[in-house]
C-alpha cells in the first residue's frame, strides 16, 4: 500500500475527501471573489491584501505580506522536517480596466456547469483552492510533521518573469518541498519546466523624409529583414523548442522613413543548451545585420525562466500521480509547462506542479471554467500535501 492510499484510509481525511464535493458552491464562489479584484503583474497588492484577510479567517498562523506583496499563511507542523509551500500566483495577464463580469452558461449558475471570467481558472481558482485546502486542514485538525505555508504569490505571468517564486524559494531554501497549484489542467502532473529566453530587440536608424531622404535606411525595413531571418531559423522539433515574435512596434507616420522599430522575441525549449544554441544564433543574425553604421541593432533580456526536470518517481511527483489515481482519475498526463515550479525544478529542488479543474481559452476574456473534477482536483490537493508533509495521524 502507498503512502497517499495509508493516508486516505484516516477517518478524517477521508471525511475532508468528500467534504469538497459538498463544499463546491462555498470553492467556486470564493474563487469568484478572487477573480473580481484586478491583479494585473506588479499590481497585485488588492488582491494579496483580500488572501492575506481570507488566511487569517481561515485560522493559518503567522500571516502576513512581504515587501513584493507575496501573502504567506502557516499551518504548524510537530516536528523538525523541511517545510512544504504550497504556491499559486496571484497575479493575472488581464489589465486593471478589464471587464471581469461573469457568466454562466445558459445564463444562469448551475450546480457545476461551466463558468466564464477572464481569470477565473488562472488563477483565481488557484488560490481559492490554498484557501480551501487552509480551511480544511485546520477545521480538521490535520496534524502534519512539517510546517506547510501557504503562499500567494505574485509575478507569475508574463514579465513577472517568476519574480515572486523566486522570493518564496530564496525565503524557504532547498530543504523545503514546493507544491505549485493552478486552476486549470487537472489530470496533469508538471514535473518538466520549459526554459523561456525573452528579449527587446531594437533597430536604430537616422530616418528622414519618405521622399526626400529615400534610400536612407528605415528601422521598420531592418526589423522586417531580421524577423523573416528569424523565421528561417532551423528549430528542432525535438527536443521542442519553439521562436516567436510576439510584438512589433516602430514608425511614426506614413511618410516617415522610421528611426526606430521594436519587437519581443519568445524563446522557448525544453532543453537548457538547445535554447541557449538558439539564443547564439539569434544573435549572430543581428551581429550580421547590424554592421551598417547606419544601423544600430541591440537586443536586452527581459525574461529568463530557466528550465529543468525532476523524474517521474522522485518525490513529490509520484505522490502526484498516487493522489491522482486515487481521487479516479485513471490517466495521469505528466507534462513539460512554464510554470512557477521553474524555479525549483531548476535549482534541482523538490517540486511539481498540479491543476484542480479544467479550463479553455487561458488568457482569453472568454475564458472558462468546468468544474467538474474540481472535488478531485482538492482532493489530489489534500492527499499530496499530506504526503509531502507527513501526516501524523493515520
Amino acid at each position: 500500500m502507498g503512502l497517499v492510499q495509508k493516508i486516505a484510509r484516516s477517518s478524517r481525511v477521508g471525511a475532508s475527501l468528500e467534504s469538497f464535493e459538498e463544499h463546491l458552491s462555498t470553492i467556486l464562489d470564493e474563487a469568484i471573489a478572487i477573480q473580481q479584484i484586478p491583479a494585473p503583474t506588479f499590481s497585485e497588492s488588492e488582491r494579496a491584501t483580500f488572501v492575506e484577510k481570507r488566511f487569517i479567517e481561515v485560522g493559518l498562523q503567522d500571516v502576513g505580506q512581504d515587501a513584493i506583496h507575496n501573502v504567506f499563511g502557516k499551518w504548524p507542523g510537530t516536528g523538525t522536517a523541511g517545510p512544504v509551500v504550497i504556491s499559486a500566483h496571484s497575479d493575472t495577464v488581464f489589465p486593471a480596466e478589464t471587464d471581469l463580469s461573469i457568466r454562466f452558461e445558459n445564463g444562469k449558475r448551475p450546480g457545476n456547469g461551466i463558468i466564464y471570467g477572464p481569470g477565473l481558472a488562472d488563477n483565481a481558482l488557484g488560490v481559492a483552492g490554498l484557501i480551501t485546502l487552509a480551511r480544511t486542514i485546520v477545521e480538521s485538525n490535520l496534524a502534519t510533521c512539517a510546517d506547510v505555508w501557504f503562499v500567494a504569490n505574485v509575478c507569475e505571468e508574463g514579465l513577472g518573469d517568476l519574480r515572486g517564486m523566486r522570493s518564496v524559494v530564496d525565503r524557504f531554501g532547498p530543504m523545503a518541498t514546493y507544491l505549485i497549484v493552478e486552476g486549470g489542467s487537472f489530470g496533469h502532473v508538471f514535473h518538466q519546466a520549459i526554459g523561456v529566453r525573452r528579449f527587446r530587440l531594437a533597430v536604430r536608424t537616422p530616418g528622414g523624409h519618405s521622399w526626400g531622404d529615400y534610400g536612407m535606411p528605415s528601422a521598420v525595413h531592418q526589423l522586417g529583414r531580421i524577423i523573416t531571418s528569424l523565421d528561417e531559423l532551423p528549430i528542432p522539433s525535438e527536443p521542442k523548442t519553439t521562436l516567436n515574435v510576439g510584438v512589433v512596434e516602430g514608425g511614426t507616420t506614413v511618410n516617415t522613413i522610421a528611426a526606430s522599430a521594436s519587437c519581443l522575441l519568445d524563446l522557448r525549449s525544453i532543453d537548457s543548451m538547445v535554447l541557449e544554441d538558439l539564443v547564439r544564433s539569434v544573435t549572430g543574425i543581428l551581429e550580421s545585420i547590424g554592421k551598417s553604421p547606419e544601423v544600430t541593432v541591440s537586443l536586452s533580456q527581459i525574461g529568463n525562466r530557466p528550465a529543468g526536470f525532476i523524474s517521474r518517481d522522485k518525490q513529490p511527483v509520484a505522490w502526484a500521480a498516487e493522489a491522482l489515481k486515487h481521487v479516479g482519475c485513471s490517466r495521469v498526463v505528466y507534462m513539460a509547462g512554464s510554470t512557477d515550479a521553474n524555479v525549483p525544478i531548476s535549482q534541482g529542488l523538490a517540486a511539481v506542479c498540479i491543476g484542480l479543474a479544467r479550463s479553455a481559452n487561458t488568457h482569453r476574456l472568454d475564458e472558462y471554467l468546468d468544474p467538474t473534477d474540481l472535488p478531485k482536483g482538492m482532493g489530489q490537493l489534500l492527499l499530496l500535501t499530506l504526503a509531502a508533509a507527513g501526516f501524523d495521524d493515520y
